[in-house]
């Protein structure tokens, strides 16, 4: 027999890593009937096994003595799945063991049992001294090396390794409080609005009361000020949780057809039926777009911050400046002469952060004085939440003026 929750993420590491599919809606196909149990293990086995494949592969080449790119896709997945469980969980070994052997078996490659057997038993016995022997880094804490380059460029080497270790654990889990009372045992935050919670109410979410959104990205919602009364101009818009937090006459930009269908449900669900929302190209905007007041560039990018959240994204992120710095542009000709710009990305990447921001020309309006606690450890003009600094996502912030 093999279990529900192994099955469902055994099919979450064939999808990801065989079909390129994103693990958070290959892992929502894979559990649909799990219960609430099933659904928590599966997610755990899933998300951890595609975090730490690097690791994983390290192992099972360097114990199973073969290469992983030449095992075919249902032994790769398998024997992935089953190092995980006996490298990073209590699970029974023998259990672990059995089951993936199985997972082989059901995947009608009999011939591939004996290998997948032998390679489950010599991780059993040699995974966790191996994993303890590792020099700390990334291959340790599974990440591709450029991502532990841009970490050590921007916190030195202490803090990439304490935030990739931070980023391969599950970060708070806070909510927005849309209207009314905060839930039953929610604890306030250092950032207006943002409650701590055990876990989302899903029923409240579906009635607009509350909000999933980290710390970080409510600061980036709050930073824009606006105010009853002004136009503000939200350049990428969906999914549309800090469209949410904005005042005043909103005008919500989003390029992608599926995704503005997302944003005007989102916000229909928080009772935002005031958002004008344009589907548009954020870099080439409708002419009758203009004269804001401010605008809040929340600009696509490589997502380093938010690594937690989102467990095959270190596989597959890329760097966006040019765009990033087009969308900065292009919200500078829209706004207002004495407006101002919110510039935030869910990155620590410099060269996505400080560098667009210094090649836009703008002026920098200091964050660091409103908010202390998340100035920029080396520009205190701008903000950086940290996530093994401040238990949020990271972001970068920066206020910027319009001449």
């Amino acid at each position: 027999m093999i279990s529900p929750a192994r099955k469902a993420a055994y099919e979450v590491l064939l999808r990801v890593f065989e079909q390129d599919a994103y693990a958070d809606r290959a892992f929502r196909g894979a559990a649909e009937g799990l219960d609430e149990r099933e659904r928590a293990f599966a997610q755990r086995l899933a998300y951890g096994s595609v975090q730490r494949v690097r690791t994983l592969d390290h192992a099972i080449e360097t114990l199973g003595r073969r290469p992983v790119r030449k095992l075919d896709p249902p032994v790769r997945a398998a024997l992935r799945l089953g190092a995980y469980q006996l490298g990073y969980t209590d699970t029974a070994p023998h259990a672990a063991v059995n089951e993936s052997v199985e997972l082989v078996r059901r995947a009608r490659l009999e011939r591939a049992v004996p290998f997948t057997n032998a390679v489950m038993r010599r991780l059993s016995d040699g995974i966790r001294p191996l994993l303890e022997s590792l020099p700390d880094g990334p291959l340790k804490e599974s990440y591709p090396d450029w991502i532990h380059e841009v970490f050590d460029r921007v916190l030195g080497e202490d803090g990439a390794v304490a935030l990739m270790r931070a980023m391969n654990e599950p970060l708070e889990t806070v909510v927005r409080l849309v209207r009314g009372e905060p839930p039953a045992g929610a604890v306030e935050t250092d950032v207006p609005g943002a409650y701590r919670v055990e876990r989302v109410d899903d029923a409240l979410v579906a009635e607009g009361r509350i909000w999933p959104q980290s710390r970080g990205s409510q600061l980036a919602g709050l930073c824009v000020g606006s105010r009853d009364g002004e136009r503000v101009l939200d350049l990428c818009a969906a999914p549309g949780a800090k469209t949410g937090q904005l005042r005043g006459e909103v005008a919500a930009v989003e390029i992608d057809p599926a995704r503005a269908r997302e944003l005007r449900a989102n916000l229909a669900r928080m009772g935002r039926s005031d958002v004008e929302i344009v589907e548009a190209d954020g870099t080439a905007l409708p002419q009758e777009l203009h004269g804001f007041d401010r605008a809040l560039v929340d600009a696509p990018c490589s997502g380093l911050g938010v690594l937690a959240q989102r467990p095959d994204l270190r596989w597959r992120a890329t760097p966006l400046p040019d765009l990033q710095l087009a969308l900065l542009r292009s919200a500078a000709e829209r706004v207002r002469p004495g407006g101002t710009i919110l510039y935030s990305v869910c990155t620590l990447n410099p060269d996505e952060c400080e560098a667009v921001v210094d090649a836009s020309g703008l002026a920098v309006l200091p964050l660091g004085g409103e908010w202390p606690a998340f100035a920029h450890p080396s520009r205190p003009e701008f903000l950086l939440t940290l996530p093994h600094v401040h238990g949020t996502s990271g972001f970068f912030i920066a206020r910027l003026a319009v001449d």
